[in-house]
C-alpha cells in the first residue's frame, strides 16, 4: 500500500509540473510587462522628437522673415539710395516671430537683426545691428543690445557666394530652447535650436538705422 501511495503521489507530482511547463495563462501579462517600457520610450521619443523638428522649421522660418521684412524696408523718396528703419520698425519686424512660432511658446527666442557691409576688397564688416528677446505673455519683442558691434570683421560668416564686393546684406540670427514637455527620451534642460538668414535690400543699396551706415558722402558708401 505505501509503495502504491509514494507512486501515486510521485505520479501526481509530475503531472503538476507538467501542467506548471504547460501553463500559459500568464504569459500575455509578462509579454506585456517587458514590451510596455520599450513601447513607452519609442512613443514619447516619437512625439518629443516630431516636436523638436516641427519648432526647428519654425525657427528657420523665423529667421527668413526677419532678414525679408527688414530688407523690404522701402526708402522716403524714390531718389533715395538708402532704406531707412528706427526701434518702432524693428521691433515689429520681431514681434512678427510671435505669430509665426504659435502655438508653440515663444520664449526664449533670441533674434538679432544686423547689416553687413562688404568693402572692395571682399572684407564683411557689420554696419548696426539690433536685437530682440521674445518672453512669455509678452503680445511684443523687448529689443535689447546686440552682441554685435559696427565694425565687426565677419567675413568668415557670410557664405562664400554672398560675398559680393560693394554690397549689403540684411542677416538674421535666430536662437530658440526647445524644452520638451516630458523629457522622457530627450533632454530635459532643453535642446539648443538656431538658424541664420541673408537677405539683399530689395528697395535700396542699403538699409539704415540709427545713422548708420555713415554717409560717405552718401548714406550707403561702397568703396
Amino acid at each position: 500500500m505505501k509503495a502504491t501511495s509514494l507512486s501515486m503521489i510521485g505520479l501526481r507530482a509530475r503531472l503538476s509540473f507538467t501542467s506548471l511547463l504547460r501553463d500559459r495563462s500568464g504569459i500575455a501579462a509578462t509579454e506585456f510587462a517587458f514590451i510596455v517600457p520599450i513601447m513607452l520610450v519609442m512613443f514619447f521619443g516619437t512625439v518629443e522628437f516630431s516636436s523638436g523638428v516641427a519648432v526647428d522649421r519654425k525657427v528657420t522660418l523665423v529667421a527668413r522673415a526677419l532678414s525679408d521684412l527688414t530688407s523690404q524696408a522701402a526708402p522716403a523718396t524714390q531718389q533715395s539710395t538708402s532704406s531707412a528703419v528706427n526701434d518702432a520698425y524693428l521691433q515689429n519686424v520681431f514681434t512678427a516671430g510671435i505669430a509665426i512660432l504659435y502655438p508653440y511658446q515663444p520664449a526664449p527666442v533670441k533674434a538679432t537683426l544686423s547689416e553687413i557691409y562688404v568693402d572692395s576688397q571682399g572684407v564683411a564688416r557689420i554696419q548696426w545691428s539690433k536685437a530682440a528677446i521674445i518672453a512669455n505673455g509678452n503680445t511684443q519683442a523687448t529689443l535689447t543690445a546686440s552682441n554685435r558691434n559696427p565694425t565687426d570683421v565677419v567675413t568668415t560668416l557670410v557664405p562664400t557666394a554672398l560675398l559680393v564686393k560693394q554690397t549689403y546684406l540684411i542677416l538674421s540670427e535666430v536662437s530658440y530652447l526647445y524644452t520638451p514637455t516630458i523629457g522622457y527620451v530627450m533632454a530635459k534642460s532643453g535642446v539648443p535650436l538656431s538658424d541664420v538668414a541673408y537677405t539683399r535690400p530689395r528697395q535700396a543699396i542699403c538699409v539704415t538705422y540709427n545713422g548708420l551706415p555713415a554717409p560717405n558722402p552718401t548714406p550707403c558708401p561702397t568703396p
